[in-house]
């Protein structure tokens, strides 16, 4: 009988929520992820940790408890994790990672972070000793080179590579302690997109994907004011990758972590810069990169939440 692999879901749930730093709705990519891996039957979920992010901490756990609570019959734990990047001058540790490592103690698992990665690097800095638990961290960041730009639509908005962004310490602590780790950077992303035809047959399946597609209808429209025909579903890459990694196309890289000018702002005369996680074929941390999906994805895509 084949066994089922072991994930835990570390996300930063904001679906149908309204912005907190700018005006405009939250992402809802996160949604379809965790609710792919919900409705696969190549997946054992062993928990839901919350993290800030695309929306506050107690939008995220509120959203974990809804999505396990209506569309999971309440069958997995769910935790409350940080609500800010990773302090190393005062680690505080949570409900989150202290059961992450209640359950890694138990058993090895993979783990589908899909916000920023400060619940992992607080469990790595805690309790190194579980590093060796961890089968792998998949995660939603990177990119080859700092002009690799995070485009959204055609009306010269770029996104920024979030999920790095708010807590660069925790993808360091996870690349020295020498985790398992693998990429679905905007790179593969941008290379799927969900429309408002795809809504509608969403809106023909069940509670749950008539959720996903009532609650997508904002966020694709923000999009398409943009100049796009729909929007690009971020995380189900990460979470499709653990369901059927032969469906996503991978290479081995190399990661370094770097500062240069920021690219999210158009007029920049060398005065702002940021770090970036840029994949090379020379670097000091090996990662597998996801970079393409096979021809045929969006159909299987689609198929994973009937």
């Amino acid at each position: 009988m084949h066994s089922k692999k072991k994930v835990w879901i570390d996300t930063d749930l904001s679906v149908g929520m309204i912005r907190h730093r700018r005006p405009g709705y939250c992402d809802v990519d996160d949604g379809y992820a965790v609710l792919q891996l919900m409705k696969s039957d190549q997946i054992e979920i062993t928990g839901i940790s919350a993290v800030f992010g695309n929306t506050t901490i107690d939008n995220a756990f509120m959203l974990c408890e809804q999505m396990n609570r209506d569309f999971a019959g309440g069958k997995y734990g769910v935790f409350k994790g940080a609500g800010e990047a990773i302090q190393l001058a005062n680690v505080q540790t949570n409900d989150a990672v202290e059961a992450l490592a209640a359950a890694l103690k138990k058993e090895k698992m993979h783990i589908m972070a899909i916000g920023p990665a400060t619940n992992v690097g607080l469990l790595l800095l805690r309790y190194p000793e579980l590093a060796g638990q961890i089968l792998e961290v998949v995660l939603v960041a990177g990119r080859r080179k700092e002009t690799d730009y995070f485009s959204i639509g055609n009306q010269g908005r770029r996104a920024q590579d979030l999920n790095f962004d708010l807590d660069n310490d925790a993808f360091r602590i996870m690349f020295e302690a020498k985790v398992p780790i693998t990429l679905c950077p905007f790179e593969i992303s941008s290379k799927v997109w969900i429309t408002e035809e795809d809504l509608k047959n969403l809106d023909q399946l069940d509670p749950a994907t008539q959720w996903l597609a009532l609650e997508s209808r904002p966020w694709i429209g923000q999009w398409i004011e943009q100049g796009a025909t729909g929007f690009n579903p971020f995380d189900v890459l990460a979470s499709h990758y653990l369901i059927a990694p032969d469906d996503i196309i991978c290479e081995p890289r190399l990661a370094s972590l770097e500062i240069h000018l920021d690219d999210t702002l158009l007029d920049n005369p060398r005065r702002q810069f940021k770090s970036y996680l840029l994949c090379r074929d020379f670097g000091q941390y090996p990662v597998k990169y996801c970079y393409d999906v096979v021809p045929d994805y969006h159909q299987r895509l689609l198929h994973t939440f009937q």
